[in-house]
């Protein structure tokens, strides 16, 4: 078993290396990757990690060191739910841009990792509310984040539940659609990470070259609100924000390769048709 000093060196590895892969330089959220342990949000091991594309396989032993790479680790494996990447978060997280002191709300929390590192990145005068939809998950995660007081973990679905405005809305779930209270509930300048995904988009090979998922970052600028595809994305269904006639559309919208020119959210449906990429009931993610 690794002591516990080796482990914090490699901890420090680990999230030096994370960073560097996507092409992150913070030292915030490096030292938020290399502070808070992996392992105490996983069980007990051995884990089941996913390596190279090739389904879950369990660690070797019991040793945490083997859970500091930039790989999948099931927390529910059977449900194909799994931990994340940690890289793609790192990712997301610098584009969330979380400061000190600012409310953040972590949709589809998981057992609690990536919301562990969020509290860390908005400090002790910072809140983090967590909100997870599978009630043994909430159960876990509200364990693991006891010692965590600038934390709340609420079991739910966080496309009903009610929440205060908040500076950063952080959505770990694949939806096929906008939804207004996310963007009602969004500060001034509040950002907004959202993943739109296919029914493909959970799958690790899609359907021969098509797009099956991105991740927007939508900025609130007073009553306007910029918006930009910020990472490629394949993440667990969003329960609540998926129905046939929205996924037809973002496959026929992703199928288009006008992808990158998104800059805007509008919040009507009076955009010219030409310049609008994705049109829902009420909203449109459109060029400039």
């Amino acid at each position: 078993m690794t002591d516990s000093e080796d482990l914090k060196r490699i901890r420090r590895a680990y999230a030096g290396k994370v960073l560097a892969s996507v092409g992150v330089d913070d030292p915030r959220i490096e030292r938020a990757f290399a502070e808070v342990p992996r392992e105490d949000f996983l069980g007990p091991g051995p884990w089941p990690i996913i390596r190279y594309g090739l389904g879950f396989g369990l660690s070797p032993d019991n040793d945490p060191v083997h859970l500091y790479t930039d790989d999948l680790v099931g927390i529910a494996p059977e449900r194909h739910i799994n931990n994340g990447e940690p890289s793609l978060h790192a990712h997301l997280l610098w584009y969330a841009n979380i400061a000190e002191g600012e409310r953040v709300v972590h949709i589809g929390t998981g057992t609690g990792y990536y919301t562990a590192i969020m509290a860390h990145l908005a400090g002790a005068s910072g809140q983090v509310l967590g909100i997870e939809i599978e009630a043994d998950l909430a159960a876990r995660a509200k364990e693991y984040l006891t010692g965590y007081r600038n934390v709340e973990i609420v079991q739910g679905d966080g496309t009903k539940l009610s929440f205060e405005p908040a500076d950063v809305i952080y959505v770990n779930a694949g939806a096929t659609r906008l939804d207004d209270g996310w963007l009602d509930r969004l500060k001034d300048g509040g950002r907004l990470l959202l993943p739109l995904t296919t029914d493909d988009g959970f799958t690790l090979i899609g359907r021969g070259s098509r797009p099956r998922g991105a991740v927007f970052l939508i900025t609130r600028e007073g009553d306007a609100y910029a918006a930009r595809a910020v990472s490629g994305v394949a993440i667990y269904p969003c329960a609540g924000m998926r129905d046939p006639e929205s996924e037809r559309a973002l496959a026929i919208a992703f199928g288009n390769g006008e992808l990158k020119r998104v800059t805007r959210l509008y919040r009507s449906n009076d955009v010219p048709p030409e310049r609008c990429w994705l049109e829902g009931m009420g909203w449109c993610l459109a060029y400039d």
